[in-house]
């Protein structure tokens, strides 16, 4: 039996997108887990895992707090003696892996997305760019959930010693069941589900909400998830007009999915989007913007419909012509999503594609 630790930068991402994997790692290791917050981290630890601390700031760039975290990193590796690391997300991605080389440890990467860093051509961009070949070098396998991000690390030549491209983290297929179309007798339900912010596209979804409300005053717009402070405000004074609906984070998600006429996704990038596969698999269409991470995700015209990114008109019109549809064309939208999600994002396969780069490891076997 090895020892396997996971550096993640979100107990309930962990929890509620890979822990099948977790379980299935179990089944075979001790699994030791770095996570920044405590919001899932007593289940993960009821099911075998043991659970570190580890703080992180996700947004920030502070180099005193990443040379902390790289600090906490390197301890708890010499502590900890893993025979395998597995890192998620650009800190642990760069800070755990860095750790790894300099400790001759195994590693797995997953890209989950690029975030903002490579939008622009600055400093930043240049410094994560170099991080990140110097951290990724050594790693055993890089997992990428699309292939306009893996594109873009070969422009910058960062690899590892292989690459392999994953459907995100799949959906399960048993918990996020079909569900029969609603009714929408009070009106349709657009459901956003996420955290409330500029890079998420609510700028336009707000600007679209209040015009799709003066057309159609009985359509319902539902936001779930938390904001970012420079939101507050803002959402607080569309609240008052009744154009949308706020509702903070929420452990279980399946009853608004199921009360949904479909699923709103205007983010400027994703890596892949996990709403916009457990909404499908539920049998709700979703209106997405047509980027990598989102376009992977739904057929435009059969089990939803695609927009561009950060134009607040070309969701407008989307919403419109989805009003426009009949009840019985978005119901089969619904059932199209399903279908796809049932051929190409089991997370069954997902968990097995992770598991085949383990045993590879755990075996010795040189990749190159």
């Amino acid at each position: 039996m090895g020892k396997v630790l996971i550096l993640a930068n979100s107990a309930s991402g962990l929890y509620d997108f890979r822990n099948e994997l977790v379980l299935e790692l179990l089944r075979e290791h001790e699994v030791f887990i770095s996570l920044p917050d405590e919001e899932k981290a007593p289940e993960l630890a009821r099911e075998g895992s043991r659970v570190f601390h580890t703080p992180i700031d996700r947004r920030g760039i502070n180099p005193v707090r990443d040379i902390r975290l790289f600090c906490d990193y390197f301890k708890m590796m010499r502590k900890i003696r893993p025979d395998l690391v597995l890192t998620y997300t650009i800190k642990p991605n760069i800070y755990g892996n860095l750790c790894c080389r300099i400790q001759k440890i195994p590693y797995l990467a997953n890209i989950t997305g690029l975030g903002s860093a490579f939008e622009n051509d600055g400093m930043v961009r240049r410094i994560v760019v170099l991080l990140y070949r110097i951290a990724l070098k050594n790693a055993r396998c890089v997992f990428f959930q699309n292939r306009a991000n893996q594109e873009i690390f070969e422009k910058f030549h960062i690899q590892g010693k292989k690459t392999r491209l994953v459907p995100g983290s799949g959906v399960n297929l048993d918990k996020h069941c079909f569900k029969e179309y609603p009714s929408n007798e009070g009106g349709i339900i657009f459901l956003y589900v996420g955290r409330v912010m500029k890079e998420k596209g609510i700028d336009e979804l707000l600007y679209a909400a209040s015009a799709i409300h003066a057309e159609y005053p009985e359509t319902v717009f539902r936001l779930v998830g938390n904001y970012e402070e420079d939101y507050k405000d803002v959402i607080g004074q569309y609240e008052k007009k009744k154009i949308v609906e706020h509702i903070g984070y929420q452990k279980d998600i399946t009853p608004y999915y199921q009360e949904a006429s479909a699923i709103l996704m205007p983010s400027y990038h994703e890596g892949m989007s996990n709403v916009i596969l457990e909404a499908s698999a539920s049998g709700r269409p979703v209106l997405a913007s047509q980027i990598p991470g989102c376009q992977e995700g739904f057929d435009d015209g059969v089990t939803g419909l695609g927009f561009a990114p950060g134009d607040g008109g070309a969701l407008l019109e989307t919403l419109r012509r989805f009003i426009s549809l009949s009840r019985e064309e978005r119901a089969q939208m619904g059932k199209n999503a399903r279908i796809k999600m049932e051929k190409e994002f089991d997370r069954r396969q997902v968990v097995q594609i992770y598991m085949e780069e383990v045993h590879a490891v755990m075996k010795g076997e040189n990749v190159r």
